[in-house]
């Protein structure tokens, strides 16, 4: 069977933590994991983020996460259990997403709403894949992202 994990790094945006919980949540991911600045559903105390909470509508309650303060020993202890990390960014090496074929243990990493992710987390990536943009905007909000890349590996 097929297992899905999103790595949600440097989101600044609760509203868009908990947008992306609810769609992992629907599309059947096994695992979030949160690094960098990225807000978690519970504060330092153990109470609920309500602005994660207002967003997420409870997924935050069904699916396991995890915090890190940063994602280079997650990532590399993932590799070692057999994970496959996929950056979603626009690069020249990214594929188009319909193109790419997710593996039986698939990570994918999802970066700061206006920076992406960085250029030392894209090296750790075992492959980038994109949303072909045909407007002016470069890009999608990070939850609209999320979404497509999600829906679309099911």
């Amino acid at each position: 069977m097929q297992e899905i994990a999103v790595l949600l790094h440097n989101i600044r945006s609760t509203h868009n933590v908990g947008s992306i919980f609810r769609t992992a949540d629907a599309a059947g991911v096994a695992r979030v994991y949160l690094s960098g600045y990225t807000p978690s559903p519970t504060d330092r105390f153990g109470r609920a983020q309500k602005d994660i909470a207002k967003t997420a509508l409870g997924a935050e309650d069904y699916i396991p996460w995890e915090h890190h303060t940063s994602p280079a020993r997650l990532l590399s202890k993932l590799k070692k259990e057999g994970w496959v990390i996929v950056g979603v960014e626009q690069d020249a090496r990214a594929l188009d997403y319909r193109r790419f074929k997710t593996q039986p243990k698939t990570l994918f990493i999802l970066g700061n709403e206006v920076a992406g992710i960085s250029k030392e987390l894209r090296k750790k990536c075992d492959a980038l894949v994109e949303i072909p943009m045909h407007g002016k905007k470069e890009s999608l909000n990070v939850s609209v992202a999320a979404g497509i890349i999600l829906f679309s590996v099911r």
